[in-house]
């Protein structure tokens, strides 16, 4: 018995590889991207991406599932700043955010392609996915990602239009 723990043991234990991935110095979190570049959200949770034209500034804001929100350049303007949507905005958010008609409006489903030269783009990443939209003539914007981005515009200090 004492034989077979002993060996038990042994076999979970290995030797360190030149291939084993090495802690990054500065804790867990130091080899992430910075919290006002969004690479995925969660349920409940938006973001908002937009430049102006090619050469203009990356303007991000997000908004957590309560309802508060942090600026970053959002109006490209330079300007960080950070608030809450109130009770009555944060809960229409979180009802557009669960709208099922979402999925359909993702960049994937309606194979986005953007198409105007120094215009306004705007991203939305969302749990359903990313939903692209420019401000240019002729481009109508998805319904719901419309409506969330016309809401995200009208409580913080991101812009609809360039």
């Amino acid at each position: 018995m004492l034989l077979a723990a002993a060996l038990t043991g042994c076999s979970l234990v290995r030797a360190e590889s030149a291939e084993d991935p090495k802690p990054t110095p500065g804790g867990a979190a130091a080899g992430l991207p910075a919290p006002e570049v969004p690479t995925t959200v969660g349920d409940g949770q938006v973001s908002l991406v937009q430049k102006l034209g090619a050469d203009g500034p990356l303007r991000t804001l997000r908004v957590e599932p309560d309802g508060t929100w942090q600026c970053i350049d959002c109006a490209g303007d330079g300007v960080n700043s950070s608030g809450s949507l109130d009770p009555e905005q944060a809960s229409r958010l979180q009802q557009m955010l669960a709208d099922p008609g979402l999925a359909s409006e993702t960049d994937e489903a309606r194979r986005y392609r953007a198409t105007c030269i120094d215009s306004l783009t705007s991203s939305l990443f969302t749990a359903a996915g990313l939903v692209t939209s420019q401000d240019c003539p002729g481009e109508e914007r998805p319904s719901v990602a419309g409506e969330i981005l016309l809401l995200l515009t009208q409580a913080t200090p991101a812009e609809l239009t360039g």
